[in-house]
């Protein structure tokens, strides 16, 4: 059986370390650390997730700023909302809440974003640097970063490792792998047009499962003793729920458990490390602009 690697206890840890450093921010400068919020459209799963950050703002002393248009608003609106967060000084950290609507174009939004304040580590510069050999991002992304620090939870060793990355989106598949390759780790990215794929699952003593499809990664794929993260979150039906479903991540638990020797469970797994990132993140950002070295 593997070793449970729990998620929500690591988030926690550092929620309430960013909860103290906040405080003290606060006592110093007089305002708290700011996080402004922009988000396009009515996506339930969005929704959520911009709730869930409002709350866990509120519990670790971060003031949260929200901007909410319609699926319809179009492009320059959205990059009008982005720029007024740039130019507010209550506000020290941007999040852009992802996917947008298709009229409103990502890539140039998301350059939109304050360098300074670009909390989600998604402006073409620093996802530029952390490609880049021997240069270092201002912020890295929030979801892989706290992958990362699972991975180093686990005790495993990522220097020299072989690691899969399944799944090659923008916000976790290739920022992860990145990351990984900077901590010296032998990677491969994996998606739908790999052959062999759980040949060369098999191979990994790393995986970092990130494709959005629930219970793909079956046991028999996983090598004994790998370290398995799966940020996978997959709603599917279950009657025995009061809701009528429930989540499962990309990863099959039941048959990993059984082979693998540390791994996460969804949900608490990565996506309290995400909201716990994106905070502390928040509380960087802020030190950074008031000139303080970090």
């Amino acid at each position: 059986m593997a070793q449970i690697i729990e998620g929500q206890q690591v988030a926690q840890r550092i929620r309430a370390q960013v909860a103290q450093n906040a405080a003290d921010f606060k006592a110093k400068y007089g305002f708290a650390p700011g996080l402004g919020v922009v988000m396009a459209g009515d996506n339930p799963a969005s929704q959520m997730y911009v709730r869930m950050k409002q709350r866990a703002s509120a519990e670790a002393g971060i003031e949260s700023f929200t901007t909410l248009v319609d699926a319809n608003t179009p492009h320059d609106e959205v990059e009008s909302a982005v720029k007024a967060y740039n130019d507010d000084a209550r506000v020290h950290g941007i999040l852009v809440q992802l996917p947008l609507p298709s009229q409103v174009d990502e890539e140039k939004v998301l350059a939109q974003v304050s360098l300074d304040k670009d909390v989600d580590g998604f402006h073409p510069i620093n996802i530029g640097a952390l490609a880049m050999k021997g240069r270092e991002p201002t912020f890295t992304p929030a979801t892989p970063t706290g992958c990362m620090l699972l991975i180093q939870e686990s005790g495993m060793s990522i220097n020299g490792a072989n690691a899969v990355v399944l799944g090659r989106s923008n916000i976790v598949g290739l920022p992860m792998a990145m990351m990984l390759l900077k901590a010296n780790a032998t990677v491969t990215i994996c998606h739908s047009r790999t052959r062999d794929l759980p040949g060369i699952i098999r191979q990994a003593d790393i995986l970092v499962a990130a494709i959005g499809q629930a219970d793909f990664v079956k046991g028999d794929w996983i090598k004994p003793g790998a370290v398995v993260i799966d940020v996978g979150t997959n709603q599917i039906p279950d009657a025995s729920q009061t809701r009528g479903y429930r989540y499962v991540g990309d990863v099959e638990y039941a048959s990993a458990n059984e082979v693998a020797g540390y791994i996460t469970r969804v949900p608490g797994g990565v996506g309290p490390m995400t909201i716990a990132m994106l905070l502390h993140n928040t509380l960087k950002a802020a030190r950074r602009i008031m000139g303080e070295t970090v």
